[in-house]
């Protein structure tokens, strides 16, 4: 499973359900979700995408708005993408520089 965790402190919690409630129905392989706060404060509009096995990526000053095509975008890239890892950002306009961290798997011991 997929998921998509959007900030619910950013711009407010109705709002975030607002944008959670629109992906969730264009993106059936993601579990979609808020986080009451992802400590991205200094760029509101925080979002995270995630999977098991998966790089993980977050994002910040993204504008649900304008940048909804975009998301979707990348959320299909992500779902393609057998490790997650995702080297051209450029077709994901909003998303490309809203990088916050791409973060790779976690070794395993």
């Amino acid at each position: 499973m997929h998921h998509l965790l959007v900030c619910a402190s950013c711009h407010g919690a109705d709002r975030a359900q607002v944008l959670i409630d629109r992906l969730a129905a264009a993106l059936p392989q993601f579990e979609v979700g808020a986080v009451e706060c992802m400590s991205g404060c200094q760029r509101p509009g925080t979002m995270a995408f995630r999977a098991e096995g998966k790089a993980s990526y977050l994002f910040g000053d993204i504008d649900p708005d304008a940048a909804i095509d975009d998301i979707l975008a990348f959320a299909k890239a992500f779902v393609d993408a057998p490790d997650g890892w995702i080297t051209d950002a450029r077709r994901f306009g909003a998303l490309r520089t809203g990088a916050i961290a791409r973060i790779p798997v976690a070794l395993e011991r």
